[in-house]
């Protein structure tokens, strides 16, 4: 797994995780400030959610949560959200 910063923009290269990923295909990441309001907003306009909002990685500085969907061809995207950890006294 790889991570690159091309002008702001994240790039990850990976083997994929799971057979249903396994496909000539990207996942598209987009970055929202509020992962539970976006995923209401998209689920009421009847948009299929593979997964809930859920934690793949604490960080230091924040959280990282995703939110897998699918477009119309079926391809997986997922909305990616980083909560700030609150600050310690």
């Amino acid at each position: 797994m790889a991570f690159f910063d091309c002008r702001g923009i994240q790039l990850m290269l990976a083997i994929p995780e799971r057979p249903d990923l396994d496909h000539p295909s990207s996942i598209l990441y987009f970055k929202v400030a509020d992962i539970k309001q976006a995923h209401e907003a998209l689920v009421s306009r009847k948009v299929h959610f593979e997964t809930k909002p859920m934690l793949v990685a604490p960080m230091a500085t924040h959280d990282l949560w995703l939110a897998e969907f699918r477009d119309s061809e079926n391809n997986v995207l997922a909305l990616m959200c980083e909560k700030p950890k609150p600050a310690k006294p």
